[in-house]
């Protein structure tokens, strides 16, 4: 049984960096299929008879299942082998990947989606604990840490780009076949590259604690997004809700009475680890809703082909590539904090920007300058957020606190695109009844969305500016000081 201290020691300083690089591929990949299928909705659409409303579960079910077993999926690395977990990840991602292509109805492809998110669950985790235990805190660890951050924007932003070329010239079923062949690549890499590691203590899996809170997420975003067309006031959506609380209340309630529960509420002794969470759960929100809105609007109001939708966001991927390495500098030069201020605050003033978008805009005057603004945002949104999540933590509790960052991305983005799609769905109806354009009416939708999307954002620069305490900082900001001294 490897300890993580021997892990670090296993194989040359410059294996661990190859080692570095597949990790980062494979997350490359699975941050990649949150947002590819944004471009390639209309045509999934089009091809399986989605209906408006039940369309955005296309993204939703992979981000539920894959935050609301992420938990469980950083426990069971830290338990059973976090190479072993990752490499059964790749097995059930690319499995998923293959019955999404293969898909002939809405429900199928929602359940394969599901599976997908089931692997990356397992991938995302027990990946972000083998690179905490592979490098040793301080300078390594922190420059591992900021190229991981930096890799979890771009994927982000290069799903929207990859998707809309993927779509226009071949199909929406090669979004997912793309990642067969990268999964069998990974499979094949980890017994070379990776050394097996696990915490030797724990011996429980938690598996209810882990259906409870996904089964209350689940209905959380299901009644998010059904509350208009149930109405508001129903008995369904109230019950829906309600019930929604009671399993969430159950999750926390059985983890309080477990020797080893799924989340040990101790984590959260440092205030900046829960921070950083809130502000994840915040990013995960107001990003992955503006890129499924902002597809909608150059498709379905600017008229766009899914390959020129694509190319529209090169902007924000090439932005964002450019800004990565600033971003790392910035969190070595200043500081995690006031790189994460600027982050969010950027994010807001992207999202304010979009909310000018108008019938007949143009992609110069209406777009350019926010996907220009986000370039930068998500970098430095994205490895602040990603080091003080894990600042502070023990090297046992490396899976369980890379898996709490990640889902609370995930189950941001899933409940972010059910309220900000509902948002824009309601007011394109009522404007629709109202007697206007549907393309105006469209647009109102979005527009709607954009502000509320602004608003979440500008709650990740308060909690950035007053819930992350520089107390629990202090010994990271010394390593990173040491780091910019010595490069």
């Amino acid at each position: 049984m490897t300890s993580p201290e021997n892990t670090h020691r296993v194989g040359s300083a410059r294996m661990r960096w190859f080692a570095l690089g597949l990790l980062c591929a494979v997350q490359f990949m699975v941050v990649l299929d949150v947002a590819i299928v944004n471009v390639a909705l209309p045509s999934i659409q089009l091809d399986l008879g989605f209906s408006q409303e039940n369309l955005q579960w296309v993204i939703s079910a992979y981000a539920l299942v894959f935050g609301g077993f992420m938990l469980l999926g950083g426990r069971l690395a830290d338990i059973i082998g976090r190479r072993r977990v990752f490499m059964g990840g790749l097995v059930i991602f690319s499995v998923g990947s293959l019955l999404c292509g293969l898909a002939s109805s809405d429900e199928f492809l929602i359940a394969a989606r599901a599976l997908q998110g089931l692997g990356a669950a397992t991938i995302t985790p027990s990946a972000l604990s083998i690179l905490t235990t592979m490098f040793a805190e301080g300078r390594e660890r922190n420059i591992a840490l900021g190229v991981w951050g930096a890799v979890g924007g771009f994927g982000a932003a290069a799903g929207v780009l990859l998707g809309g070329i993927l779509t226009d010239l071949l199909s929406w079923e090669w979004i997912f076949f793309v990642n067969i062949p990268v999964g069998v690549a990974g499979l094949a890499l980890a017994p070379v590259l990776l050394a097996e590691s696990r915490d030797a203590h724990g011996q429980s899996h938690d598996v209810p604690g882990a259906v409870l809170v996904t089964a209350a997420l689940t209905l959380l975003v299901l009644a998010i997004t059904q509350g208009q067309q149930w109405s508001w006031s129903s008995a369904a959506t109230i019950g829906v809700f309600a019930a929604s609380a009671v399993l969430l209340a159950a999750f926390l309630l059985w983890e309080r009475r477990q020797r080893e529960p799924l989340v040990p509420l101790g984590i959260f002794r440092l205030q900046t680890l829960a921070a950083a969470n809130v502000a994840g759960l915040v990013l995960g929100t107001a990003l992955f809703s503006m890129f499924l809105m902002l597809t909608l609007y150059m498709q379905q109001v600017l008229g766009y082909s899914a390959l020129e939708t694509g190319f529209g966001y090169l902007a924000v991927a090439g932005t964002a590539v450019i800004w990565a390495n600033f971003a790392a500098a910035a969190v070595n030069r200043v500081g995690v904090k006031p790189t994460l201020i600027v982050g969010m605050s950027l994010l807001t003033v992207g999202l304010l920007l979009f909310t000018q978008v108008s019938v007949g805009g143009s992609y110069w005057i209406d777009l350019l300058p926010g996907f220009l603004v986000l370039g930068v945002a998500i970098p430095f949104a994205f490895v602040p957020i990603t080091i003080a999540a894990l600042a502070g933590t023990k090297p046992e509790e490396a899976g369980l606190a890379s898996g709490l960052i990640n889902t609370s991305q995930q189950i941001g983005g899933a409940i972010g695109i059910a309220a900000l799609s509902t948002i824009a769905v309601s007011t394109a109806d009522d404007k629709l009844a109202s007697g206007t354009r549907p393309s105006a009416a469209l647009t109102d939708g979005f527009v709607n969305a954009f502000w509320a999307g602004a608003g979440i954002a500008f709650a990740g620069v308060l909690v950035s500016i007053f819930l992350v305490r520089g107390r629990d900082l202090r010994s990271l900001e010394e390593n990173l000081s040491a780091a910019a001294e010595e490069a």
